[in-house]
C-alpha cells in the first residue's frame, strides 16, 4: 500500500512535526524495552505487549519524522502499513511480527484467556529491538545533524 493511497483512504495526514515529537516518541520506545526486558520473568503476557509498544511507538516515531500521523480508526493497523511501506521487503519479516503482535495484543488486552508463552514473549522482545535499532537508525541518517537518543 502506497502512501498516496493510505492518505486517499484517510488513514494518514500530512503535518507539521516538531523534532521533539519524534525524539520523544523514539526515548519512550527504549524505555519500553527496558520495562518489557524487567518484566520478563514477571509477566510474559506485559513483556509482550510493552514490546509491541516500543514497536508503535517507533514506528510512530518514523511517521512524524517522514511528516505524517495516522488518522481515523484502526491507527495502530495504519502505523504497521506504513512502516511497511517505507522499511520496504528488506524488513518485512520485522513488520509482519509487528502485525502479527498487534493483533495478538488485542487479543490479550480483551480476551485474557488467550496466554502468551514465554518463547513467544522473548522472540517478540528481541522482534522490538531490532525494530527499535532500524528506525532509530534510519531516523538518524535522514537528519545526521543532531544524535536523536
Amino acid at each position: 500500500m502506497t502512501l498516496k493511497r493510505l492518505e486517499a483512504q484517510g488513514q494518514i495526514e500530512k503535518i507539521r512535526i516538531e523534532r521533539k515529537q519524534i525524539v520523544s516518541n523514539l526515548k519512550r520506545a527504549r524505555k519500553d524495552l527496558i520495562t518489557a526486558k524487567a518484566n520478563l520473568d514477571i509477566d510474559e503476557e506485559w513483556t509482550y505487549t510493552i514490546a509491541y509498544h516500543a514497536m508503535l511507538r517507533a514506528g510512530r516515531a518514523l511517521m512524524f519524522a517522514k511528516g505524517y500521523r495516522p488518522k481515523g480508526k484502526d491507527q495502530h493497523k495504519t502505523v504497521v502499513e506504513f512502516s511497511a511501506e517505507i522499511l520496504g521487503g528488506e524488513f518485512k519479516h520485522l513488520v509482519n511480527r509487528f502485525n502479527r503482535m498487534r493483533i495478538k495484543r488485542h487479543d490479550f488486552i480483551y480476551d485474557t484467556e488467550k496466554p502468551i508463552p514465554r518463547t513467544e514473549a522473548i522472540h517478540s522482545l528481541e522482534s522490538a529491538e531490532q525494530f527499535v535499532m532500524e528506525i532509530t537508525s534510519r531516523i538518524e541518517r535522514s537528519t545526521p545533524q543532531k544524535k536523536l537518543i
